[in-house]
């Protein structure tokens, strides 16, 4: 039997098309052969970024002994968890609920009926390697107890779809109160690496909204820990090695709690998050290293994760190069660093500044360093001497064979990444920000959205369609494009797409919004609705559903779009102290509820003037809770209105300034 994966357009699913395993594609036909040879299910999801994914892939499934296990005990099934996010997070809850714990590779044993019996993650080809099983033990037994026990794969199979039913509805009725903020910033506190900065210890990942919210904490209450937690963490990754120095942007997290090592592979969606946390804190503190740090994810995501000439940003650069490979293309050895830079006085600054020593950071190859800001240069002269460097690591490093970009324009993360570059537009002044990012959301709208049936997943594409992440960050981006841009258009098509999520994701019994339209129910796990809030790790849908609610309600000052976040919050306020760090982008809509918001009102001609320069103004002033208006007339006028008090017009941004501060 062939691999049918050749034809599928997931890179993920491409890569493997030459494995010996017979791979199908997630679908109904694997599921009735299944039924049908009355064999178990093995579900592989993983991602072409995925370092894990890759090693498990080299070591087990182009093996001819294993995949002739696997070719005659079970149907196989591999799954791209970027593609089908649906199917990703039913199976990780499944999965969770075994082992506890989930991530990628997610290898789990199904019923024919797709109900999880059995799984793990990672599995090596061999026994107590890791202290794990090997994968060909492994697949005998569960193969063994198929065949031989169903009575035990039935029960444990009918556990854990309860488990899955009960934990996908994160819904969880209370009042909304401003003790929910308090305790939620509380335990905030307590995860708080007070050494390195970050939340709790490795590994270490970033929180972007938990910043977020802690900086929205700060400029409301002046508290000085908020300050110190926001800038140290910040300040802690920017330092660290889970930072590019060379290139810009991030890696995903750290596997140490110091932020030096890095798992490398590089995700649009960190980034994007990322890019809108150090923008806020550099408008909000002035921070030079915050801008720095902003830049250079700008000018990463520009040469390497987009498409400006058709509009797209990518989906992730890989960690490795091949199987076997541990960002060799990200670290250096002390040889390397020499050849690249050709001077002993740069070489010098470089390996002070970054750490370069022997032995390295990477076990694999003790010479090898991931570079990391462990001390500053002594005067302006080695400050010069160090930015020359860089360049010059840079273009070396341009010679090296690069990891592979995944190029799939998905629409949550295109979405994401948009609005934060309009905000980058504005906060660094750099107008080619908001030029891709409009490009970009002007495309969403034409090749993605169709009226009756929402936001397709990948631009371009129709399927897979009806998830609420696609549509809901969309819609928030559609809300930066209007108050960045002052175009109707835009917030026409974000209420359009709001009113959409409500007609095919909102439960008027119970509240909340399902992460899956409901002409999308599928089989096995698919069929039983979610209504996620925890963020992990991209912002939850229904915490962006809130706070698009709470903006649409600021701008247009329609009571329904108040009396929509209000319901939604009550839904999920049971839980949001408990959640704290895992639901901060929720705690983030409690604060617009309870809070005062500020709206900017922005009137004059457009093109250059005093009328611009104070809307630039507005767009770049930080402020928790903020709404911008731009409206055309004549004469230039600026208000400021928070809450229900609002300032005289003012003509000219010396004006506007400090009602803003």
């Amino acid at each position: 039997m062939p691999n049918l994966l050749a034809t599928e357009p997931s890179a993920y699913l491409k890569s493997a098309a030459h494995q010996p395993v017979h791979w199908h594609p997630w679908g109904e036909a694997a599921l009735e052969r299944a039924r049908v040879e009355d064999k178990p299910i093995l579900l592989d999801i993983g991602a072409v970024w995925c370092h894990w994914c890759h090693v498990m892939d080299g070591e087990s499934y182009e093996d001819p002994e294993v995949a002739e296990l696997l070719n005659r005990d079970f149907v196989c099934v591999k799954v791209d968890r970027d593609e089908r996010p649906d199917v990703d997070s039913r199976y990780q809850r499944a999965v969770q609920a075994l082992t506890g714990q989930g991530g990628w590779p997610l290898t789990a044993f199904l019923t024919p009926a797709g109900e999880v019996f059995f799984g793990g993650t990672y599995f090596p080809p061999e026994d107590n390697q890791f202290g794990r099983p090997g994968f060909i033990s492994v697949l005998k037994q569960v193969a063994e107890l198929y065949q031989g026990d169903r009575a035990r794969v039935a029960k444990n199979a009918k556990a854990i779809r309860q488990h899955v039913t009960e934990s996908l509805n994160e819904a969880k009725a209370g009042q909304v109160t401003p003790a929910i903020l308090a305790d939620a910033a509380g335990q905030m506190a307590r995860l708080f690496d007070i050494r390195y900065g970050g939340f709790g210890t490795a590994p270490k990942f970033p929180h972007p909204a938990g910043c977020d919210f802690l900086l929205a904490r700060w400029h409301d209450t002046h508290e000085a820990w908020t300050r110190e937690v926001v800038e140290k963490t910040l300040t802690g990754m920017a330092k660290g090695g889970i930072r590019d120095h060379v290139g810009g942007g991030f890696h995903r997290y750290a596997v140490d709690e110091r932020w030096i090592v890095p798992h490398f592979e590089k995700m649009a969606y960190d980034n994007s998050e990322l890019l809108r946390s150090y923008l806020n804190a550099y408008a909000a503190y002035g921070t030079t290293l915050f801008a720095e740090v902003a830049q250079g994810t700008v000018t990463w995501v520009l040469e390497t994760l987009s498409d400006p000439a058709r509009g797209a940003f990518y989906t992730s650069q890989d960690a490795d190069i091949a199987f076997g490979d541990d960002g060799d293309y990200w670290t250096w050895t002390p040889d390397e660093l020499r050849e690249a830079l050709h001077d002993e006085t740069a070489y010098d600054v470089i390996r002070r500044v970054y750490d370069v020593a022997v032995p390295g950071e990477m076990h694999h190859d003790h010479e090898k360093n991931v570079l990391w800001w462990k001390t500053d240069p002594a005067d302006a002269a080695e400050w010069q001497t160090l930015k020359a460097a860089i360049g010059r690591l840079k273009t070396a490093r341009a010679q090296r064979k690069a990891p592979y970009v995944d190029t799939t324009p998905y629409v949550n993360w295109n979405a994401m990444m948009a609005a934060a570059f309009l905000h980058a537009g504005a906060v660094l002044d750099r107008p080619e920000c908001n030029a891709l990012a409009l490009k970009v959301l002007s495309r969403i709208w034409a090749e993605a959205w169709d009226d009756a049936r929402g936001m397709a997943h990948v631009i371009g594409r129709t399927e897979p369609h009806g998830l609420l992440d696609d549509n809901i960050q969309a819609a928030a981006a559609f809300l930066d494009a209007y108050e960045v841009t002052g175009d109707e258009a835009w917030l026409t098509r974000a209420l359009a797409v709001v009113r959409h999520c409500l007609r095919v994701h909102w439960d008027e019994a119970d509240g909340g919004f399902s992460d899956l339209a409901r002409d999308r129910a599928g089989a096995a796990y698919l069929a039983t609705p979610a209504k996620p809030i925890q963020d992990a790790p991209t912002p939850s849908a229904n915490g962006v559903a809130a706070l698009v609610l709470a903006r649409a309600a600021a701008i247009t000052d329609d009571p329904e779009w108040r009396r929509l976040l209000d319901r939604q919050l009550a839904t999920f306020a049971g839980g949001a102290a408990q959640l704290s760090l895992y639901g901060a982008t929720l705690l983030r809509a409690v604060d617009w509820a309870l809070s005062p918001v500020t709206r900017i009102e922005v009137a004059g001609p457009r093109g250059e003037g005093p009328a611009c320069a104070m809307h630039l103004l507005a767009l770049q002033t930080y402020r928790p809770r903020k709404v911008v208006i731009r409206k055309t007339a004549e004469r230039p006028a600026a208000t400021v209105c928070v809450g229900t008090t609002c300032s005289l017009p003012v003509a000219t941004a010396a004006d506007l300034k400090p009602l803003l501060t």
